[in-house]
């Protein structure tokens, strides 16, 4: 199978190039359905899925092969989240055992993932011995594995081979000039690269490699770190190049550089990207790219779903001896639980759809959403951790993004601080839908120009958030709706 590459010259217009969901004018087209089929249940691959399904990471992959500027491994190390982080290293054995444990507690479980906390194929022989036991033990789950791509021409074939159908792969540049400034050194063939040759190598791999992944019928999802200053206006040309390539979607992750991390860009005091920033670089790469908007940026030993990692829960100390119970059972009633759910989802989209079809193409709003599991609208407004931002208009709810926030209730009590962090994450929504809300909070989000919604509460998001819009639009049309919250323009970072 050769996957649908969707950019050059036939790409669609601008206005509809969106990812999984509808929005931003008319609908992207449909999948092809051997496509539309692996990535279902895979929560990276599909914005919708991540309500439902859960991954496991496996930290069987210690050395690393490319130097980054942005990376730091840590081991047993429980207080950050953020890629290359562990809490405990495991054996092929160890992550076999690991992940039916996991899968016997969790049945929304549906994919199995070699994340670092190195590089995957720098640790070949470990990761193609878990890859093969756990799809000895358990052939329902799917298999991912993330990589840097310096080693990938060469194990493709097997990847594919071993029953892979999902790849990330991290690519920042493809001009030279800009990976020197990212990458201090790689290992090839035994040499130490460094410089622009260290960079044209690591290039030539990951388009290569990608390339060979996609004529065998592999997924292929490219990660690409945001470094305002650096590649922030070079990445719409990576975008380009790795469609081209065969990537089937893009996934634009902000530089995480707090000095406790580590890192030389921590130490440095190379700044991440505002979410405006990010915003930007999003847009310019989506003319060729579909994205992807959800990521949690996970740990190499992550468990669960994206939004409630449980790393913690299931060190192996903690797993009970013997062997796990076969949950395929289990796993397959969750599934067909879950189609049904999604079914109805579906059913409640295309009606509130309908409703909104005559109101005019131009008008838009954005709003955020307070959700907990399932997709649906029902976290307690100073319960949450992140909301989920969503630009609606008659096509549909379109994901933005995630804003990451500080809880406002705590212990019963109201924290003026998280509140001031929350407004901050909420400019330029018109409206926030919550499950339930505070007279209090209620009073100072209207003071910034945002509604506190709770009539669509426990709906599914896109029917809710529809819902909610076709009450805008009629206001609207009554000229009773005010200028959009203001939204600070961020400062644009120079490119070297």
């Amino acid at each position: 199978m050769r996957l649908p590459v969707l950019a050059g010259p036939a790409a669609p217009p601008p206005a509809a190039n969106c990812t999984f969901g509808r929005g931003c004018g008319d609908a992207p087209p449909a999948l092809p359905a051997d496509v539309a089929a692996l990535v279902a249940d895979h929560p990276c691959y599909s914005e919708e899925a991540h309500h439902h399904f859960a991954r496991i990471h496996v930290a069987v992959a210690p050395a690393c092969n490319v130097q980054c500027h942005y990376c730091n491994r840590k081991y047993d190390c429980a207080n950050e989240s953020r890629p290359g982080v562990v809490s405990e290293r495991l054996r092929p054995e160890d992550a076999v055992r690991k992940v039916l444990a996991v899968a016997a507690e969790l049945p929304e479980l549906s994919v199995v993932g070699i994340a670092g906390p190195g590089d995957a194929l720098a640790n070949a022989d470990a990761t193609f011995a878990t890859l093969e036991g756990v799809h000895r033990a358990a052939p329902d789950l799917r298999l991912c594995v993330s990589t840097n791509g310096l080693a990938l021409p060469e194990h493709a074939e097997r990847l594919a081979r071993a029953g892979v159908r999902h790849v990330t792969v991290t690519v920042n540049m493809i001009d030279p000039a800009v990976g020197e400034r990212i990458y201090p050194w790689i290992l090839r063939g035994g040499r130490r690269l460094r410089g622009p040759e260290a960079s044209r190598v690591l290039s030539a791999q990951q388009l290569e490699g990608i390339a060979a992944l996609a004529a065998r019928g592999v997924l292929v999802k490219v990660n690409s770190v945001v470094i305002p200053g650096v590649n922030e206006a070079h990445l719409p040309d990576v975008a380009r190049a790795v469609r081209r390539a065969g990537a089937f979607l893009v996934n634009l992750v902000p530089l995480l550089s707090a000095p406790e991390h580590g890192t030389h860009y921590g130490r440095t005091g190379q700044r991440g990207p505002t979410a405006e920033e990010l915003e930007r670089v999003q847009a310019a790469c989506e003319l060729d790219a579909r994205l992807m908007r959800h990521c949690r940026q996970c740990r190499a030993d992550a468990v669960g779903r994206l939004s409630e990692d449980r790393f913690a829960a299931f060190t192996l100390a903690s797993l009970p001896p013997g062997p796990a119970p076969d949950a395929r059972e289990a796993r397959a009633a969750r599934r067909e639980a879950v189609a049904r759910v999604r079914a109805r989802a579906a059913r409640e989209r295309d009606a509130a759809l309908s409703r909104v079809a005559s109101v005019p193409a131009a008008l838009s709003a954005r709003i955020a959403v307070a959700t907990r599991a399932g997709g649906q609208v029902d976290e307690h407004f100073g319960h949450a951790r992140e909301l989920l931002v969503y630009d609606v208009s008659r096509a549909g709810a379109r994901l933005v993004g995630r804003r990451a926030v500080d809880r406002y209730c705590v212990g019963g009590e109201g924290e003026e601080d998280a509140l001031a962090t929350t407004l901050r994450a909420l400019e330029g929504c018109r409206a926030v839908l919550v499950a339930k809300i505070g007279r209090c909070p209620t009073a100072q989000l209207a003071a910034a120009g945002i509604e506190a919604v709770t009539e669509q509460a426990f709906q599914p998001i896109e029917a809710a958030a529809l819902a909610w819009f076709e009450g805008f639009a009629a206001r609207a049309a009554r000229g009773e709706v005010a200028a959009p919250p203001p939204v600070p323009a961020a400062p644009r970072a120079e490119v070297a």
